[in-house]
């Protein structure tokens, strides 16, 4: 999983899969209660508004919302489905692969 590559320095790859577990989870928690809006860029790719850095630990939206997805996580698909009635377009595997993402919710660029 890409989200295990953001490892700090004498972290195990257990802590690490320990941490983006969490993380994702916490996602999960607000995505079902609302506090967690998905967005749909132009291009297709999804950003979580409303999750913040400190609760993130470095797992960007693509690896949260691949886990998830992966999971059939029931929360991600209600917040998908509300995000692409509300975008007008569907969710693009696609762009979400090649790393199209956001940092302010109003710009999208290529993964970097």
């Amino acid at each position: 999983m890409a989200c295990m590559g953001m490892r700090r320095r004498g972290q195990t790859v257990q802590q690490r899969a320990a941490e983006v577990k969490k993380a994702v989870k916490t996602l999960e928690s607000k995505l079902q209660s609302g506090r967690v809006m998905v967005q749909i860029g132009p291009q297709g790719s999804v950003a979580f508004q409303g999750w913040g850095a400190e609760e993130r630990d470095d797992v960007t939206d693509a690896c949260a919302f691949r886990t998830l997805q992966s999971e059939g996580s029931w929360a991600l698909k209600q917040a998908v489905a509300r995000a692409e009635a509300l975008a007008g377009r569907k969710v693009d595997l696609a762009a979400v692969a090649a790393g199209w993402h956001t940092h302010d919710g109003k710009t999208w660029g290529p993964g970097h």
